[in-house]
């Protein structure tokens, strides 16, 4: 956090909290009252001062107030870097991923050393390139078939390689993400 933002906090303890103004979108965009803000300033003011509080509810801390996030899906936004590393949409690169999942809509999640993140979209066709039938190398045909029976909840036949491990592929309802991850989608 901004020392600017901690010298705030000491000084106003008390400023009521905000919610329903700030959102985060699928693709890892900062929108107020659904509109993209456009200031890059202002998006990496945001991104520095973001966090999750002991009840999963994440929040941009703008001096001594409290801006509670609206999530579009998950608390973090993942894609990749210029190098083919991964990174928030926050800046903060990612290390090796602990686990994958694939949801019932076809989003790839992963749980990092920050928390639960989706992949941007955007990035997916870079990363699918990273999915394994299991057992069976890059084999289209049996690829395509462990993608499909992972959507729809039937998993352990995708793979996802990264630096060297290998991770079996989850499956997730996208319905029960926040719960099961333990993250409020929509404080208030």
């Amino acid at each position: 956090m901004d020392e600017t933002v901690i010298r705030a906090m000491d000084k106003w303890p008390d400023v009521p909290a905000v919610f329903g103004w700030l959102s985060l979108s699928r693709r890892g965009e900062w929108l107020i009252r659904g509109e993209r803000i456009p200031h890059r300033a202002s998006c990496a003011f945001i991104s520095r001062n973001y966090a999750g509080d002991d009840r999963g509810r994440w929040f941009f801390q703008n001096g001594p107030q409290r801006v509670y996030v609206a999530l579009e899906y998950t608390p973090w936004v993942i894609g990749l870097d210029a190098g083919g590393g991964l990174v928030t949409h926050t800046g903060t690169s990612i290390r090796v991923p602990e686990a994958v999942w694939l949801d019932d809509a076809g989003n790839l999640l992963l749980m990092t050393e920050l928390g639960i993140g989706v992949l941007d979209d955007r990035d997916l066709d870079a990363i699918s390139t990273r999915l394994r039938h299991a057992g069976e190398g890059r084999n289209d045909e049996l690829l395509e078939q462990a993608v499909a029976e992972t959507r729809s909840g039937r998993a352990g036949n995708l793979n996802f390689v990264w630096e060297g491990r290998t991770l079996t592929v989850g499956s997730v309802a996208r319905a029960e993400v926040a719960k099961r991850f333990g993250f409020d989608p929509a404080p208030e």
